[in-house]
């Protein structure tokens, strides 16, 4: 299910339920962080809320012309901080809703604080939208399939390059946001910016593709404006040139925003794709994760380690990589890539990383054939991709979860490693 989608329409539910006039939404900083993820100021102000408060601020004024849409968690604190708001009303009504149970108790203690009967409504919403845990009915019951991460902990190490895994990674989204202040030369209007798919068409539309077609894409769209110039056009031959147009253009800034929003983005992650050597760094995770030369793979780790542009956490995560990869082999040369981190300055917070990942998805630990496969198809599988080469070597690796849901699909998990329980009918279907 679309989890965006739903808690959206759980959000105008509460909001709907309250009936028309304007409106004030009541939360706390956790029910802040999902509204706004959710929902744009635009979109909610279409629906009469005017105003947003915190339920622990201690400035509010009194407005007895607005209702109040309370969406909360049940803490301690947050119930406290309702207790004292009813007893001194600031709204005309309110709407009360948690975002999960409420004790009973609790709920008499808000009762006895509504001496001036203010309070209309008081709803728990995950018991009262039950059907979030009901899958739709189809005629074939639905399969649960439970997974241990340490069967896989590869796949968190390595790079991406898909457009939201490299925000993700490389710049960091919060609640929707990505903070750009400390990018060289950034634009005041550009410091920070928003990214969701619900309102962007450009990011919906390349979400999973790879760094190379984004940049194609963003430029397509500036030459599709600058045929509308009957002079003065410029090629884009670059991230950079793109950038410069821009900057020159004020008009196309104000007609696409949102291109301008991804020209800086996608202009941030190639510099530190650049600074940091991504491209040579996840040449050499992939070689670790999907190959299996050990001699190969021990000079390219070392070299990369002598690099000293590699930043600290790519460092720690090729020796992460190699140690998960190499665990068992008769020459491994952990303890001297341990020793080449400690020369490199790396904290020792992060070398003890090493040993962490490995007693965390180790072999000992894992119940999958990860790294090296037992059984004839996945030997056979391995050598075919080994002699046929891959169109990008920087996405040669899939997830153990990608072979799991194949075996799922084709009935052919291993009982040893996926017990089953349920109707046989269910499981030979």
């Amino acid at each position: 299910m679309n989890v965006t989608l739903a808690v959206k329409q759980y959000i105008s539910k509460m909001i709907e339920s309250s009936g028309p006039g304007m409106k004030v939404l009541l939360m706390d900083r956790e029910t802040t962080s999902i509204v706004s993820v959710v929902y744009t100021q635009s979109e909610i102000l279409q629906k009469e809320v005017y105003l947003f408060e915190r339920i622990d601020s201690q400035n509010r004024d009194n407005m007895k012309h607005l209702k109040a849409i309370c969406f909360l968690r049940p803490t301690k604190e947050n119930v406290e901080h309702l207790i004292q708001e009813l007893r001194r009303p600031k709204y005309s009504v309110y709407f009360i809703y948690f975002s999960n149970v409420i004790s009973k108790s609790e709920i008499k203690a808000l009762a006895e604080a509504d001496e001036q009967e203010v309070v209309a409504e008081v709803q728990q919403i995950i018991t009262k939208e039950y059907e979030l845990f009901d899958f739709r009915k189809t005629e074939v019951p639905p399969l649960l399939l439970i997974l241990d991460r340490s069967d896989d902990a590869i796949t968190p190490l390595l790079n991406q390059w898909t457009y939201q895994a490299m925000v993700h990674e490389l710049l960091g989204l919060n609640n929707n946001r990505i903070d750009l202040s400390r990018v060289p030369g950034i634009n005041k209007d550009l410091k920070e910016v928003v990214l969701s798919a619900e309102n962007d068409e450009f990011y919906a539309n390349n979400l999973y593709l790879n760094f190379g077609e984004i940049g194609t894409n963003i430029k397509n769209l500036m030459e599709d404006f600058q045929k509308k110039r009957p002079k003065g056009q410029q090629k884009l031959e670059s991230i950079s040139d793109m950038k410069a147009f821009v900057d020159n253009y004020p008009q196309f800034k104000k007609m696409s925003g949102t291109v301008s929003k991804h020209v800086t983005v996608v202009g941030e992650l190639s510099r530190l794709v650049s600074e940091r050597q991504l491209m040579e760094v996840s040449e050499v995770e992939q070689e670790l994760a999907c190959q299996n030369d050990h001699s190969n793979a021990q000079q390219s780790v070392r070299r990369l380690l002598q690099n000293p542009r590699l930043s600290e956490l790519d460092a720690v995560r090729l020796v992460m990589l190699y140690a998960l990869r190499y665990e068992r082999h008769s020459n491994s040369i952990l303890p001297a890539l341990m020793d080449e981190l400690s020369r490199r300055g790396v904290s020792e917070r992060h070398r003890r990383m090493v040993k962490a990942v490995v007693e965390y998805g180790g072999k000992r630990v894992r119940g999958s054939d990860l790294i090296t496969p037992t059984d004839a198809v996945a030997i056979t599988k391995q050598f075919f991709k080994g002699l046929s080469g891959v169109e990008n070597v920087y996405t040669q690796h899939q997830p153990l979860l990608h072979d799991t849901l194949d075996q799922l699909i084709k009935g052919r998990l291993k009982d040893s490693q996926f017990p089953y329980l349920g109707p046989s009918s269910l499981r030979d279907r």
